[in-house]
């Protein structure tokens, strides 16, 4: 059988034909990046000409107790009495957005360590908790290996506890804890959580109680670019069954201070091509998006070049990634995300978690930063004027 190229796969796409396996490896082989990027940016402007998304949502971490020993991971301790292990109270946790009701988020957005020793009243609580200080608020908590672990520890189904955290207030799912699927790496890299099967079965369940969530995919580590491939047709697998995914999250790895330091972090070229073949591999996902604390401000700028339409938001506090060595900033303003997306020639549009339109911006003629130089001549030509 003849391997496919790069020709023969544009083809395909110009067809609306589904990429193979086969495809969706070769394109990870393909030497011209910018070739593969091209075509994965056709396909986002024909499902999004050139808007790209943001949401004001903060992130909230409530414990970094866990269970798992996962070798990629920074952030995590293995006992409550370990330096550097948090635990917040409940009105440690609520008072992360009472103190920011002067501009308040329209997201919170939680994810923790599989704490053995906290009962599952705390989780229903907090939720509560935070309902109440902003009714509107969507609460967007626990990923599918957190959900796993609950329903486990407390002896529950998986639907027994997305009942209980929807009855508290939980309105959908993130992406994290997929790292990835395939048994060969995930008992190499985190053997003691949810498999992948577990994971997807818990987003199986959610969407067939009508919840949406987000799904990831860690890449740069010790995969190859087939394992890679695998957890990407397991994603359009699911979601052709259940139609509950929103948005895929590719998440670069980063080697500080874990248990896999002496690998090297992806590359730029590694990020972009990754969203790219994402977006073009997963063709029943309406959103791409470019996590800017992964990737950077910058890198997320280009990535809506290369099939990305979503640069997230402005996440105010997350200390997952920044455990593993993130240079990016803790947070970004709603100026600043509006600039980067201005920058990059795409017309900004602010919505909610489930891609409501909150607002649109105004399309740029010329992007914002020829805009400064622009009106940096101007006032030096106004300055000598008589």
């Amino acid at each position: 059988m003849t391997a496919p190229t790069l020709a023969t796969i544009t083809a395909k796409v110009h067809a609306g034909e589904r990429l193979t396996a086969e495809d969706a490896l070769a394109l990870f082989l393909e030497p011209d990046l910018l070739a593969v990027g091209q075509l994965a940016n056709r396909v986002r402007e024909k499902r999004h000409g050139d808007r790209t998304y943001f949401n004001k949502n903060m992130r909230v971490e409530v414990t970094n107790v866990c269970v798992a020993s996962c070798l990629f991971c920074s952030f995590a301790k293995l006992e409550a009495h370990m330096p550097g292990a948090h635990t917040m109270s409940l009105e440690q946790a609520w008072h992360e957005l009472s103190s920011r009701m002067d501009d308040p988020p329209s997201e919170v957005h939680v994810v923790n360590g599989l704490h053995p020793g906290l009962p599952f009243s705390y989780y229903e609580e907090l939720i509560q908790g935070y309902k109440r200080i902003k009714p509107d608020v969507h609460m967007k908590c626990f990923t599918g290996v957190e959900i796993h672990f609950f329903a486990q520890h407390y002896g529950m189904s998986v639907r027994e506890v997305l009942e209980r955290l929807v009855a508290a207030g939980l309105d959908s799912l993130p992406g994290g804890g997929a790292e990835i699927f395939h048994p060969e790496v995930r008992k190499r890299i985190s053997d003691d959580k949810a498999t992948g099967d577990e994971w997807l079965e818990v987003h199986r369940v959610a969407h067939s109680m009508g919840m949406r969530s987000n799904a990831t995919m860690l890449y740069g580590h010790i995969e190859t670019f087939e394992h890679r491939v695998h957890h990407l047709l397991e994603l359009r697998k699911l979601q052709d069954e259940t139609k509950g995914f929103q948005a895929f999250i590719p998440l670069a790895f980063h080697p500080d201070g874990n248990g896999m330091k002496n690998l090297p972090a992806p590359t730029a070229v590694d990020d972009l091509r990754t969203l790219a073949v994402s977006r073009l591999v997963l063709d029943n996902f309406e959103h791409i998006k470019a996590y800017w604390v992964s990737s950077t401000p910058k890198i997320a700028q280009v990535a809506l070049r290369f099939g990305a339409d979503d640069i997230d938001g402005t996440i105010v506090h997350e200390t997952i990634y920044h455990a593993a060595g993130s240079t990016s900033p803790q947070g970004l303003s709603y100026g600043d995300l509006v600039r980067l997306i201005r920058e990059a020639g795409r017309t900004p549009v602010e919505r909610d978690t489930l891609y409501n339109v909150v607002r649109e911006f105004a399309p740029n003629e010329v992007p914002e930063a020829a805009m400064k130089v622009r009106d940096r001549k101007a006032q030096k030509h106004l300055a000598v004027l008589p």
